[in-house]
């Protein structure tokens, strides 16, 4: 078996594996006699996962294919190997014993191997089963529902007279034949859950189909609340729209590192006066015609910080970057209690870390009630120059008048975003800015030094650039020179800080490398195979 991963989606992955002359794409479910002939008469495989470790030594035998990996044992799996989790099909209904075991074994497992959940998936659970990293099905459980005379959807398990309402005008239902459907049903949801991978969007798959099914959310709330294992897979760009459309969103790996980074990382303009402001449906926040309105009034006098859900509290600075230009969320006006706590708790730890002299709330509504919350919290009193339409004539001649005298704060979006990417307090002053916004470029002397990805909103860094980057995101390589992109065999170390869609600096005895991070840099690390680097432009030394 050949395997090649071609997309990442957290713990998620797609791409093919080829047996013999034929290429299937994965996540799949196949007929596994054919590729795993050895299981079919192999011997006690079917050891417990909760087994103790000498019950698991004594009795577990391995067969040559696929690599049988338990909580209790060592791993002897290498990269490029499928693995199989016996037994993974107990731990369903268990949430927190089914995240435990996970994380355990993706610690100790190779990432580049494919990851076999046998007699485990079905139409209604194998969202959350590709989410958690399984690639590869067969149709075991599928089939014993048929034998059931259950009748299987997306949306569950339904009693087979429920064909005569429910038929999905597959061939299985068009012909009365009940196995073809469930099998079908599981082929179509594993070719859609491919699509959402394809496109980074599986987590909103996942949220809306876990919905009908209590484990299937608190396996994916237990995953979240492990931050420090999920945000390593989690990239730090996407493609097309963050959908904020339930609770979960506000725990997604991506949601809580853009709420640490500005936090933790990012360092704000020297400023006296803040300004608290609400978001705007048109990302990034300034091209919408509330925040060109903002913006003419305060002139330039005052630090813009705009309160939003679920990130929290944006800067100005960093509306171009991922997710803050991306996410898109439900607006009612009402903001619930969960999301009162984490967001005001997130706009205090910002203000008790930066101190202004004035902090001005120009909001209404929920977001006001946050931000009063938060300067409770941090002990900072709120002036007002509205508590209510804060895009009429009237509240934005207070917030010019409460703003009279205040002396101009230098607009540097290029050092926020450089703090908040890679965590350094670059001297930015000499370098000129051209170019409309969003597209823009930062150079010395006519020498280009860094550009704004209008994709993902972080800084591209020239060669010049990095120069001005004093470490951290650097790959180093063998000795050669990269003629495309790296792989992961020409890796001889990384920074753990590197994570998927990081603008990375390759450096080599024998050249240096600018590009982006196609994998964690744990997983370079680790694996064996794959793309490790996708290069932009390489210099000889």
């Amino acid at each position: 078996m050949k395997t090649d991963i071609r997309k990442r989606d957290g713990l998620a992955r797609s791409g093919t594996f080829t047996i013999g002359d034929n290429m299937i794409p994965f996540p799949a479910a196949i007929d596994t006699d054919r590729v795993f002939p050895a299981l079919a008469i192999q011997k006690y495989m079917n050891v417990p996962l909760a087994a103790p470790p000498d019950f698991v030594s004594r009795y577990l035998e391995q067969p040559k294919s696929p690599v049988i990996i338990h909580p209790a044992l060592g791993n002897s799996a290498k990269s490029g190997d499928c693995v199989m989790a016996a037994n993974w099909h107990t731990v369903m209904e268990n949430p927190r014993q089914y995240v435990e075991y996970l994380v355990g074994l993706k610690e100790k497992t190779p990432p580049d191997t494919l990851w076999y959940a046998p007699a485990s998936a079905l139409p209604g659970n194998v969202h959350i089963l590709c989410y958690s990293g399984f690639d590869l099905f067969d149709y075991t459980w599928i089939d014993l529902k048929t034998a059931q005379r259950k009748f299987c959807t997306t949306e569950g398990e339904f009693p087979t007279t429920a064909i005569d309402e429910m038929a999905c005008g597959c061939e299985g239902c068009r012909t009365g034949d009940l196995k073809l459907h469930n099998r079908l049903a599981l082929d179509r949801e594993l070719a859609t859950i491919r699509t959402f991978i394809a496109k980074g969007q599986l987590r909103e798959l996942v949220e809306s189909r876990c919905r009908l099914s209590a484990p299937h959310v608190a396996i994916l709330r237990d995953l979240d609340s492990r931050y420090a294992f999920a945000e390593r897979t989690a990239p730090v760009v996407r493609g097309g729209i963050l959908r904020a459309n339930s609770a979960e969103s506000m725990t997604r790996p991506e949601i809580r590192r853009f709420m640490e980074r500005v936090a933790v990382r990012y360092i704000p303009p020297k400023a006296d006066v803040a300004v608290l402001l609400p978001c705007s449906a048109r990302k990034p926040y300034s091209l919408s015609q509330s925040h060109r309105r903002f913006r003419q009034a305060i002139g330039g006098r005052a630090h813009e910080l705009i309160v939003t859900s679920p990130l929290g509290l944006v800067p100005r600075e960093l509306e171009t970057v991922y997710p803050a230009m991306h996410y898109d969320v439900p607006v009612t006006g009402y903001w619930d209690a969960e999301e009162c706590s984490v967001i005001s708790s997130v706009i205090a730890t910002y203000l008790r870390k930066h101190h202004y002299r004035h902090v001005i709330a120009h909001l209404e509504g929920g977001a006001l009630e946050v931000a009063e919350a938060a300067a409770d919290i941090a002990g900072t009193t709120l002036e007002y120059s509205c508590r209510e339409n804060p895009t009429g004539s009237d509240a934005l001649n207070k917030l010019d008048n409460a703003l009279a005298g205040e002396r101009k704060v230098r607009d540097d979006r290029l050092h926020g975003i450089l703090s908040f990417q890679f965590g350094v307090d670059i001297d930015t002053r000499g370098l000129s800015v051209r170019g409309t916004f969003p597209e823009l470029f930062w150079s010395r002397d006519r020498v280009p030094y860094f550009s704004l990805d209008t994709t993902g909103g972080i800084i591209r860094p020239t060669f010049d650039g990095w120069s001005l980057i004093p470490d951290g995101y650097r790959v180093e390589i063998d000795d050669f020179v990269p003629e495309g992109d790296i792989l992961v065999p020409g890796i001889v170390r990384t920074d753990p800080a590197i994570r998927e869609g990081d603008e990375v600096l390759v450096t080599g005895p024998r050249a240096v490398a600018t590009g982006r991070a196609a994998m964690s840099g744990d997983e370079m690390e680790r694996s064996n195979r794959g793309v490790a680097v996708r290069v932009r432009k390489v210099k000889k030394v």
